[in-house]
C-alpha cells in the first residue's frame, strides 16, 4: 500500500484543511463539498484525512462494519450478540463517477433468490463506507441514479436493494466529501445541499508559498515513507487533538444567544429550508471543541456561516456561490447579546481556534481576494448617454446585457438513442418504464419477472420438477429493457455580426440563448458555444457540461461585421465530427440563433444552404431561432431551417407559455411541414 501524503505537510489550504477537521471531530455536520480548479490539493488532503481518523470497533466477520456496543438488528450479517469486537482503521471508500448500480449498493443473486428462496447478497460501497468516508472525486460528474442513490443513503442512514420483491437493507452512515471543478458543471442542487460544508480552493498568488508547494511534492516523491516520517509528529498531535475535540463535543454548550444569530444569519441570507440552520450549530458547536472550548462563541457562529452558507444560496447554475461578509458581520452584531463573547471577530474569519495548525500555527491568506484575479469575468458594458451602444474600431459594438430567461419548449432528438442519461431526448437508459425483455449481456441488473417465468415454463418437466418451485437455470433469465430519458450535446451556432447588433435586439437574443442554456443545465445536457461575425467562425466555447461557462463567454460576447453564416455552420460540423469520435453514443442537438442573412465572398447565400445541407446529409438534429425583426420579414431563417432539416421558432415561440403551445421534435416538425 502506497504512503498517503501528510495532512500537515499541505501548504496552506485553511479553509479545506478546517472543514475536512470538523467532520473528522463531528460527522453529524454532513461532509465537504471541495470546489477548486485542478492542481489544488482537492483529492491529496481528502486522501490524506483518513489517515488522522480514530479507530473504530466492529463486529468481527460483519462486512457491515457493526458497532459491537449497538449492533443493527437489520444487519444482513445478523443478529449479533452485543460484546466485544475488533478495532480497525477508519475506511476511505471511493466511488468512481463510472460506478454501476449494483456497485454502489451491491448485488442480489437473482437466480439463487428465484430457485432456492434465498438471499445471497454481495455488499457494495455503501455498506464498505459505513463508518467511514465516501470520496466522491469529480462528483458533479456523477451519474443522476447514481446521485438519487446517495441521496436516498444520506437521508436515511440506509441503503435499501430491491429486486423483484426481494430486498435487503443495512445500515449506511457515512462521511460524505467530493470534489469537483466547476469548469466541468455544477451539481445537482439536491445532492448539492446534502453536503453540510463547501469550501472554494485555488493555487496561491504567493511566489514563497508556492516555492514550498514545490519542495515539499518533490521531496514526497523521491522517498514517500521517509517523508512521511519526517510529518509523523505533527500527524500525531492532531490525531491527538480530533480524540480530544471528540471527547469534549458533548459538553459544548450552544446558548440561545448563538441559536439566535444562526436562525437571523439563515434568515437574513434567504437559504431554503431548515438544513442550513441546523447544519450551522452542528458546525460551531464543532469549531468550538476543535477550539477547546465548552462555550460556542460568535466567531465560531460566523465561521460556521461561511462554511455551511455559500451553496444553499445559489438559485441558478449561473449565481456564483459566496457570502456577503459584511452582510453577515451586521447580522451577528444585531442579534448577538450584549456579551462579550457575542461580538464577531473584526480580524478574520477563524477566529482564534478555528484554523488547523501549520508549521507553529495558522498564516493569513496572503492570496488573491474573490473579486481580483486574472479568471475574472469583466464588467458589462452600458450603454452610451443616449442609450445608444458604444463602438470600438471596425465598426465592432461592446456586448449588450442577457434579457430576462425564460422557460424554454422543450426541443428534443427524434429517435430513441442510447447516450448518458438525462431529461431530454427518448433513450434506452438502465432506468424509465419498461418496454420489453432480452437476455442478459453480461450481469444481470434488472429482472423481467414475466419474461423469465415465461422462459422456464416449458421446460419443468423435463427438469424433474417435483416440488412447488420454479426451476430456473441461468439461460432462463430475462433483463428489462426500459426507455427513459438522455442528455445531449447543444451545440450553440450564435450570429453576432452587424445585423444582430441593435442593442436592445442583442439583448434580447442573449436572454433567449440563457434560457436555452438553462434548460440544457436542467436536461443534464453538454453544451458548446459558437460565434460567428466578420470574417470567421469561432469556437468560443468547447462542448463542456459547464453551463455557468457558456454564459460567461455570452455575456462578454460583442457584435458588428459581416455576416458567414456558411463559416458558421462548417465550423459546427468540425466539431461534431470531432465529438462524435469522443463520445459516439451521445446524439447532437444543434441551435442556430440567426436573422438567416449571409454576406461576404462569393454567393454567401448558397453556401450557407451547401454548409446547411452537408449537416442535415448526416443526420444532425437541428432547430433555427428566428431573430428576425421588424415590419417586413424575409424569411431567410425558415429558408435555412428547411435546408438543415428542422424546424424554425421565432423568439416568442421559443418560450413555454406562449400561445403556439407545442413540443418541438426538432426534424419530424419541419419535415411534415416540408
Amino acid at each position: 500500500m502506497s504512503t498517503p501524503y501528510p495532512f500537515t505537510a499541505i501548504v496552506g489550504q485553511d479553509d479545506l484543511r478546517l472543514a475536512l477537521l470538523l467532520n473528522a471531530v463531528s460527522p453529524a455536520v454532513g461532509g465537504v463539498l471541495v470546489r477548486g480548479e485542478k492542481g489544488t490539493a482537492k483529492s491529496t488532503a481528502v486522501r490524506a484525512l483518513s489517515a488522522l481518523l480514530p479507530e473504530v470497533d466492529v463486529v468481527t466477520g460483519c462486512r457491515f462494519s457493526c458497532d459491537p456496543a449497538a449492533p443493527d438488528p437489520a444487519c444482513p450479517d445478523g443478529p449479533h450478540e452485543a460484546g466485544t469486537g475488533a478495532a480497525r482503521a477508519a475506511r476511505m471508500v471511493e466511488l468512481p463517477v463510472g460506478a454501476s448500480e449494483d456497485r454502489l449498493v451491491g448485488a442480489l443473486d437473482i437466480e439463487r433468490a428465484l430457485a432456492e428462496g434465498v438471499k445471497a447478497f454481495e455488499p457494495g460501497l455503501l455498506a464498505h463506507a459505513h463508518r467511514g468516508i465516501l470520496y466522491v472525486d469529480e462528483v458533479n460528474l456523477l451519474h443522476d441514479h447514481l446521485v438519487d442513490l446517495l441521496l436516498d443513503a444520506a437521508a436515511m442512514g440506509a441503503s435499501y436493494v430491491e429486486r423483484e420483491g426481494v430486498s435487503v437493507r443495512h445500515a449506511a452512515r457515512f462521511l460524505l466529501v467530493g470534489t469537483m471543478n466547476p469548469e466541468e458543471g455544477e451539481l445537482r442542487p439536491q445532492l448539492l445541499d446534502r453536503f453540510g460544508l463547501t469550501v472554494e480552493v485555488s493555487a496561491s498568488r504567493e511566489p514563497d508559498q508556492r516555492v514550498e508547494v514545490v519542495r515539499r511534492r518533490l521531496a514526497y516523491d523521491d522517498g514517500p515513507a521517509a517523508f512521511a516520517a519526517r510529518w509523523a509528529g505533527e500527524e500525531s498531535a492532531v490525531r491527538a487533538r480530533i480524540v480530544a475535540a471528540r471527547a469534549l463535543l458533548p459538553q459544548v454548550r450552544l446558548g440561545d444567544g448563538a441559536l439566535r444569530q444562526i436562525a437571523a444569519t439563515c434568515a437574513a441570507f434567504e437559504v431554503d429550508g431548515m438544513r442550513a440552520d441546523i447544519v450551522m450549530a452542528r458546525t460551531a458547536t464543532a469549531l468550538a471543541a476543535w477550539a477547546g472550548r465548552t462555550d460556542v462563541l460568535a466567531e465560531d457562529v460566523r465561521q460556521a456561516a461561511l462554511l455551511a452558507l455559500p451553496h444553499r444560496r445559489r438559485r441558478n447554475p449561473f449565481d456564483a456561490p459566496g457570502l456577503d461578509e459584511d452582510k453577515l458581520d451586521d447580522t451577528l452584531q444585531e442579534f448577538g447579546d450584549s456579551g462579550e463573547d457575542d461580538d464577531p471577530d473584526p480580524d478574520g474569519p477563524g477566529g482564534g481556534g478555528g484554523q488547523p495548525p501549520q508549521d507553529g500555527g495558522p498564516t493569513p491568506d496572503a492570496g488573491p481576494t474573490p473579486d481580483a484575479g486574472a479568471g475574472d469575468t469583466p464588467a458589462r458594458p452600458e450603454a452610451g448617454e443616449g442609450g445608444e451602444p458604444q463602438a470600438s474600431g471596425g465598426g465592432e459594438q461592446q456586448a449588450a446585457r442577457a434579457g430576462e430567461p425564460f422557460r424554454t419548449k422543450m426541443l428534443s432528438v427524434p429517435g430513441l438513442g442510447e447516450g448518458a442519461a438525462g431529461r431530454r431526448s427518448r433513450a434506452r437508459t438502465a432506468h424509465g418504464r419498461t418496454t420489453g425483455a432480452r437476455r442478459p449481456q453480461g450481469a444481470l441488473t434488472k429482472l423481467h419477472l414475466a419474461a423469465t417465468v415465461q422462459a422456464a415454463a416449458p421446460h419443468q418437466r423435463a427438469r424433474g420438477r417435483s416440488g412447488r418451485g420454479l426451476v430456473v437455470r441461468r439461460d432462463d433469465l430475462r433483463q428489462a429493457t426500459r426507455e427513459g430519458r438522455e442528455g445531449n450535446l447543444v451545440l450553440f451556432v450564435v450570429d453576432a455580426s452587424g445585423s444582430m447588433a441593435a442593442r436592445q435586439r442583442m439583448g434580447a437574443v442573449k436572454g433567449a440563448v440563457l434560457s436555452l442554456l438553462l434548460d440544457a443545465y436542467q436536461r443534464r445536457d453538454k453544451v458548446g458555444l459558437i460565434t460567428f461575425r466578420g470574417k470567421d467562425a469561432e469556437v468560443a466555447l468547447p462542448p463542456t457540461s459547464s453551463v455557468d461557462a457558456a454564459a460567461a463567454r455570452l455575456e462578454t460576447l460583442p457584435t458588428g461585421g459581416r455576416t458567414p453564416l456558411a463559416a458558421g455552420l462548417l465550423k459546427a460540423h468540425d466539431v461534431l465530427r470531432v465529438e462524435r469520435m469522443r463520445d459516439p453514443s451521445r446524439r447532437p442537438l444543434l441551435v442556430v440563433v440567426t436573422d438567416g442573412r449571409a454576406t461576404g465572398g462569393v454567393d454567401p447565400v448558397a453556401l450557407a444552404g451547401r454548409s446547411a445541407r452537408l449537416l442535415a446529409a448526416e443526420g444532425v438534429a437541428s432547430v433555427v431561432v428566428d431573430c428576425e425583426a421588424g415590419p417586413v420579414r424575409l424569411g431567410l431563417a425558415a429558408e435555412l431551417a428547411r435546408e438543415l432539416g428542422g424546424p424554425a421558432v421565432t423568439l416568442d415561440e421559443l418560450r413555454a407559455d406562449s400561445i403556439a403551445g407545442l413540443v418541438k421534435d426538432v426534424q419530424g416538425t419541419s419535415r411534415r411541414a416540408a
